[in-house]
């Protein structure tokens, strides 16, 4: 009896807790389709809020997806294979390199924007472009999706499968791509679902970072909630959602995907 008390308290205190942060968000969704938020449902509801935030700020909304992307791609092919040295070195230097591979996560993303600044701002041509901000972005997200597959690593006994590969003569890159990645499946899905949703969402870096050619998603959505009506500011959120919704959505059905093989 105790026990089904306990549950249902959890299951109660999660739902309330669930419902009190999406609510925040439906009201959002709600003033953007509505065609006076002060005046409320009576006014009626409208989809010309979102049409004038299409037309304003699409660009970085294909921006933000090409920039995330870019960043999921170079943090694979640096990522992965890093991880995989780190954990096959070991020792005191492999605990180093991943310290210093996770410090841009503690550091404050507005300092970690002036450092590439510092450093790279008189480069003209990549400073004003959209690489800047994906490598800034890569720094960013890199220690996620390491972590991942070190994770997985530190499960499995890749040393036994790696030596016997080896075993059969199969050369250090054969054996990366046909016993190791196999099996870190699940850690590098689950890499580049963090990377993505940290890479579409990120602001603070970004804010610094970018030009007025180079603005993504979320700084765009910070100038319609400092420059623009209350509804044109919801009506970019949704318009956030319903990008970044079906992207999140898709990541999780080919981690899915990837759990119902390795189980079959």
């Amino acid at each position: 009896m105790a026990r089904q008390w306990t549950t249902t308290a959890g299951i109660a205190i999660t739902a309330l807790l669930t419902l009190f942060l999406i609510v925040p968000v439906l009201v959002s969704v709600y003033a953007g389709l509505t065609v006076n938020y002060s005046r409320g449902v009576s006014a009626g509801f409208t989809l010309d809020w979102v049409r004038q935030v299409w037309d304003l700020y699409s660009d970085t909304v294909w921006r933000s997806l090409i920039v995330a992307l870019l960043t999921l791609v170079l943090t694979l092919l640096i990522g992965v294979p890093g991880a995989y040295a780190l954990v096959r070195h070991g020792g005191r230097f492999a605990r180093t390199v991943e310290e210093i591979v996770t410090l841009p996560v503690a550091v404050p993303g507005l300092a970690l924007a002036l450092a590439m600044i510092l450093t790279y701002g008189g480069a003209g041509a990549f400073r004003q472009s959209t690489l800047f901000v994906v490598v800034g972005h890569v720094l960013f997200t890199l220690p996620f999706m390491m972590r991942s597959v070190i994770a997985v690593l530190e499960t499995i006994d890749w040393r036994t499968l790696d030596e016997g590969a080896a075993s059969l003569g199969s050369p250090a890159w054969r054996r990366f791509i046909d016993v190791i990645l196999p099996n870190v499946r699940p850690g590098i899905v689950a890499g580049a679902l963090t990377v993505l949703t940290l890479s579409i969402g990120e602001f603070n870096l970004t804010w610094m970072m970018h030009t007025p050619m180079t603005k993504t998603l979320p700084v765009g959505l910070a100038d319609a909630y400092a420059s623009m009506r209350l509804e044109v500011a919801s009506a970019y959120t949704l318009v956030f959602l319903i990008m970044v919704i079906p992207l999140l959505i898709g990541v999780q059905l080919v981690a899915d995907l990837t759990e119902n093989r390795k189980k079959s």
